[in-house]
């Protein structure tokens, strides 16, 4: 297949999907819908979406076998996410990285052990007693500090910081600018200052973890803050000290995690959560965006809301909440009426009284 062009049917061939129309209609391009233009390729993966097809000049379309659609030139597969990644990738390929070796312009301790085939690109700093396991990347203005472990397959974007001590598992992606291992928010007060707690421990991560760009992690307190295998965090994220991230977890954007607390596995953390101190979070539950959790969560569970609740109880006190202004209006018209009432009742009494003296 040529990098420019391709027909219908050779994309269906590289994505393992099927051929609604003509295989031989002429693709020269890939876009989502939002910018799809003749002889392009796009994807729609949600049913709903299909009117926003109707409304381009798209060539062809990549479906889910769930989505019916009447467009004249489809491919339809199980997965659309993956098969639009692979057309987009055969139009614009993604750079390769070239391999560097150990560029002349890092500055690599001669403690370090370095394995096989890493590539240490100018401006990186690896420090004394560093181990970095073969086929790993540590890119321009990486910094590793004294006592770092780098396993298999790792890389290590630019300007990111590992403090002393810091372990990284096989295969991991730490993005550009991230921070771990750095002293963890903890002081205790003596003769009128903070003073800060003892930062004797470290940061593990466990294998095939990607940190975005931004996010910092802290050293625990005496053992390790960990993060555990599979786990994927977003950018600027805040993990404090001596937390204990479970396995395969999603952690949104602007999450923020305070000390001493933990999650089990697959746990979905939505953008802009607060996890407080020393709380649970249970395996296979989810946390909806900007949820404040204060206290511990049980397995399965979605919380939503500040603070955090079960989905349906918070569900009912937004309802109530809409309902306010209407019961507002209610509440100042059976306070109307009542005091008329309290007005009518003081006359009625007033007039018998003047009976009884009358008599």
């Amino acid at each position: 297949m040529s990098d420019q062009s391709a027909t219908l049917g050779q994309l269906a061939e590289l994505v393992g999907g099927r051929v609604q129309g003509d295989s031989k209609t002429a693709i020269e391009g890939a876009a989502i819908l939002a910018d799809v233009v003749g002889r392009q390729i796009t994807f729609v993966d949600r049913a709903e979406r299909l009117k926003l097809l109707a409304q381009t000049q798209a060539a062809a379309v990549v479906v889910s076998e769930k989505t019916v659609t009447d467009w004249p030139a489809a491919i339809i597969v199980r997965d659309v996410h993956t098969a639009f990644a692979a057309i987009v990738s055969h139009f614009r390929p993604p750079r390769i990285r070239r391999s560097v070796g150990i560029s002349p312009r890092a500055i690599v301790s001669s403690s370090a052990w370095i394995g096989v085939n890493v590539a240490i690109h100018p401006g990186a700093s690896v420090d004394d007693d560093c181990e970095i396991g073969d086929d790993t990347t540590i890119l321009s203005g990486a910094r590793l500090l004294a006592g770092c472990v780098i396993g298999r397959g790792v890389t290590i974007g630019p300007a990111a910081v590992l403090y002393e001590n810091t372990i990284i598992g096989d295969y991991s992606i730490i993005h550009a600018g991230v921070v771990v291992g750095c002293n963890g928010f903890g002081y205790s007060q003596s003769g009128g200052r903070h003073v800060p707690a003892a930062q004797l421990g470290n940061v593990r991560i466990g294998e095939h973890v990607e940190i975005g760009a931004n996010t910092t992690i802290d050293r625990g307190t005496y053992g390790p803050t960990t993060i555990g295998d599979g786990t994927k965090i977003d950018n600027l994220v805040q993990i404090a000290h001596n937390c204990r991230i479970g396995r395969h977890n999603l952690i949104c954007s602007q999450v923020g995690i305070a000390g001493s607390s933990s999650t089990g596995d697959y746990v979905v953390i939505g953008g802009q959560a607060g996890i407080r101190d020393h709380v649970h979070i249970g395996t296979g539950s989810m946390l909806s965006a900007m949820a404040g959790i204060t206290n511990d969560v049980p397995d399965q569970s979605l919380m939503m809301g500040i603070p955090a609740t079960p989905e349906r109880e918070q569900k009912l006190k937004q309802a109530a909440l809409t309902k306010l202004p209407e019961l507002r209006k209610e509440f100042k018209s059976l306070r109307s009426t009542v005091a008329g009432l309290e007005t009518a009742l003081k006359t009625l009494q007033q007039s018998g009284k003047r009976t009884e003296r009358a008599a």
